[in-house]
């Protein structure tokens, strides 16, 4: 196939809720200049978001280390984090973008196909008819017309089922509360929570799903701000991000306006998390 020679990339990119927590992290320019060289080798080798030299061989860490002239170990730890924040998926042992539609054009890339609603969904069985495919026909060389059409028929016949299994962010809100150590002061906080519930609907209708760490960290940020700057101040925060369309909540609206109740949560930790 031909590389796509660019990819689309949103301006409010940098407020979205996986980079902020990204950017907390240990070597935070490190791992996202990774991200981004991992974006733009994906469209050279337009490959639906999937890493496979030649259709045979999957992308190590190693190789992806020389390609992106880092340190083995940095590009590792990018790896694990972007598979932490569902920002990449290991298929078969083959790394993938699920959400690489985001990213580039499909019309263009793929003018011989409609794509409906949940063309995202149909995108992550395309990847993963690739990549099975491919590690079981290691010696023969992939008709890739042929297998477009076999994922297709894959596609349809599973389609039904898939929608069913499909999780939401309340979903994974209720997984996480069956352990979450904190769950008691949730409990006793009913404007919190109503306003935790508008804000993950708010992200299910962006088709934004957040993992259960994702989950984990809002949660003990919400509480975090609750206690600083009280429910009434971070409940506006969270409705002013949502009537703005931001992808994540500004929280600095609430630090510039209000003095907080007290200097520090106690946690240093949760104390780090000041833009999620």
């Amino acid at each position: 196939m031909a590389d796509v020679k660019w990819i689309k990339i949103t301006t409010d990119i940098f407020d979205d809720e996986k980079l902020l927590l990204i950017e907390s992290l240990p070597e935070a320019d490190s791992i996202i200049v990774i991200w981004f060289k991992l974006l733009c080798l994906a469209g050279k080798m337009n490959n639906s978001g999937v890493f496979l030299m030649n259709d045979k061989i999957a992308f190590t860490d190693e190789m992806l280390a020389t390609i992106f002239r880092r340190k083995k170990n940095t590009v590792k730890m990018a790896l694990d984090t972007f598979q932490n924040f569902g920002m990449i998926e290991i298929v078969d042992n083959v790394i993938t973008i699920p959400n690489w539609g985001k990213h580039q054009n499909l019309d263009q890339l793929e003018n011989k196909r409609e794509y409906m609603r949940e063309y995202m969904q149909e995108y992550r069985k395309k990847q993963q008819g690739i990549a099975c495919k491919t590690n079981s026909k290691t010696n023969s060389k992939t008709n890739v017309s042929l297998l477009d059409k076999d994922i297709d028929k894959e596609i349809d016949k599973e389609k039904e089922v898939e929608k069913k299994k499909k999780k939401n962010n309340l979903a994974t809100l209720d997984e996480v509360l069956v352990d979450f150590k904190d769950k008691a002061i949730l409990d006793s906080n009913e404007e919190l929570q109503n306003i935790i519930i508008t804000w993950l609907s708010y992200k299910n209708e962006r088709k934004d799903y957040l993992t259960k760490t994702g989950i984990k960290t809002l949660l003990n940020k919400f509480i975090t701000m609750e206690k600083s700057y009280g429910v009434e101040a971070v409940v506006e925060c969270v409705n002013n991000s949502i009537s703005n369309n931001y992808q994540g909540i500004i929280w600095d609206r609430i630090k510039k306006n209000i003095k907080p109740t007290q200097s520090s949560t106690g946690n240093a930790f949760l104390d780090k998390w000041a833009n999620v």
